[in-house]
């Protein structure tokens, strides 16, 4: 049983679109890339309680999901636009975006340049914002522990406004 959806701890993992069909099917857009938040059996929170998979299957770009106690279209018509969340997954060597984010940036040299506050997306690379407005690309970073984002930036990179 998930405890509040008030827990800092849970992330946002997408969002509940229309029903789908009359046997209360819901288009399900993911936020994530991990899928398997939608295994059957898996339990996601919402601020309609917590909500278990029954079934889904991939539609698209969406998934097409089932939760238990929704078995009709007007049932699942009262979850469009719920939004998910679920705890974060303990995959280890895997840089996750949240765990980023307050993080101290330090250069190869021990040079501080700040907290990271947001993390961009950006095709080539995703970049972390600074609270100084600077970006540094991901491909950068060396190392990440103890809440420390080691980077190894080329000359310059801080210099620029």
């Amino acid at each position: 049983m998930i405890s509040s959806m008030d827990d800092d701890s849970l992330l946002e993992l997408g969002t509940i679109g229309r029903p789908h069909g009359t046997r209360g099917e819901v288009v399900v857009r993911l936020v994530t890339n991990r899928t398997e938040r939608l295994d059957t059996g898996s339990r996601l929170l919402s601020s309609e309680g917590e909500l278990v998979v029954e079934s889904s299957r991939p539609h698209q770009d969406k998934f097409l999901v089932r939760f238990e106690g929704f078995s009709s279209r007007t049932e699942a018509e009262q979850l469009r636009g719920v939004t998910l969340k679920g705890f974060p997954l303990d995959t280890p060597d895997v840089l996750w975006v949240h765990k980023l984010i307050g993080a101290q940036v330090v250069e190869i040299d021990g040079t501080d340049r700040g907290t990271v506050v947001s993390v961009i997306a950006n095709p080539a690379s995703d970049l972390l914002e600074l609270e100084d407005g600077h970006l540094v690309p991901l491909t950068f970073v060396t190392d990440f522990d103890s809440n420390i984002v080691h980077v190894d930036a080329p000359d310059g990179l801080f210099d620029l406004s």
